[in-house]
């Protein structure tokens, strides 16, 4: 029988075959179409990993996560094997408001360029010192109240977490405003933080007096009003928000913390005599609370890594002091 009579049977002469085939083709298709569907499914459920977001080497990807203070900028470079481990950077007193200066200022991201870790610069917060405020600055016309401890405990990790970075397996360090807020960050959210650095950040802010310098440091970046973050000198909030206060909720947690001594060095040649002469003293005043948190940890029994030496409050050092922790921070996530 020819093609052409076959195809005429199946027309005409058994019908009941044709419905018969018919049933079955279509059961097939949608049978087909639910497992495709299903499969989307179940692929628009799952977490995007970083892979997918590749960064060129020594770049970033910019993220616009949203928050209570509107939308933040944070830059990120994924991790080089789809790891899910992440690296938190906090910038200093004058962060940027379209950039974290650890992406230009340091080598950061040539440092971990390789490393199975996800580095997460999040850009703006001058003058905030990374907490969550009372209320907006009443001397500047803020619109919004600060809300960065918030940002970096809850908001920040349940965006990444749909790239496939854990909410759990995470390491902190900052510079200077932000040396402080990461070791106060880390203590209050052990379930976060792994690890955590201070590189030339005022541990203790409490110190006598230290308040009305943070009142001046912040007026001139910004007049902002110290006393709306956290009150008068006498509030709680900051015992709370003060890494030597606080240093129990540190213990057996890895950190590293440094400062330098104020004595100038060959790094600071750039900077110009002003900028310098300024860093010596602020320098000065970190090696105080670090000495202050050294005599406190060692009265507790907590083991920390705390170097001092020669360094002003300049970029170049927070680079050198990135780079002596780059292990640390590793051995801390487990990721290699």
């Amino acid at each position: 029988m020819d093609t052409a009579a076959r195809f005429g049977n199946l027309r005409f002469g058994n019908r009941r075959a044709v419905r018969g085939w018919l049933r079955k083709a279509v059961t097939v298709v949608a049978a087909g179409t639910l497992v495709t569907s299903a499969g989307a499914a179940v692929a628009a459920a799952q977490p995007v990993h970083a892979p997918i977001h590749q960064t060129p080497s020594g770049g970033t990807q910019d993220l616009w996560v949203p928050s209570s203070m509107g939308k933040i900028k944070v830059q990120v470079q994924w991790a080089a094997r789809g790891g899910s481990s992440a690296l938190y950077l906090l910038d200093g007193l004058r962060a940027p408001d379209d950039h974290s200066q650890w992406t230009t200022d340091t080598d950061a991201l040539r440092q971990f360029a390789g490393d199975n870790v996800t580095l997460v610069f999040p850009v703006g917060g001058h003058s905030s010192f990374y907490t969550d405020w009372y209320r907006p600055s009443s001397t500047n016309r803020q619109s919004v109240t600060y809300k960065w401890e918030t940002f970096l405990t809850k908001e920040l990790p349940d965006f990444l977490a749909r790239y496939g970075v854990s909410r759990t397996n995470n390491a902190i360090v900052g510079a200077s405003m932000g040396g402080n807020a990461a070791l106060v960050l880390a203590g209050k959210h052990r379930n976060q933080f792994k690890f955590a650095g201070s590189f030339s950040g005022y541990v203790h802010p409490t110190f006598p007096m230290w308040n009305e310098g943070m009142r001046a440091a912040m007026w001139d970046e910004g007049r902002f009003n110290v006393t709306d973050m956290w009150g008068p000198a006498s509030d709680p909030a900051w015992i709370r928000n003060d890494a030597t206060e606080q240093a129990e909720s540190l213990r057996g947690l890895p950190m590293y913390v440094t400062s330098g001594n104020g004595v100038p060095g060959p790094l600071d040649l750039p900077f110009g005599l002003v900028n310098t002469f300024n860093a010596m003293g602020l320098e000065a005043m970190t090696m105080a609370a670090a000495q202050i948190f050294r005599g406190r940890v060692a009265a507790l029994g907590i083991p920390v890594r705390i170097d001092i030496g020669n360094g002003t409050h300049n970029w170049p050092y927070w680079q050198q002091a990135l780079t002596t922790a780059h292990p640390m921070i590793l051995d801390a996530l487990k990721v290699r």
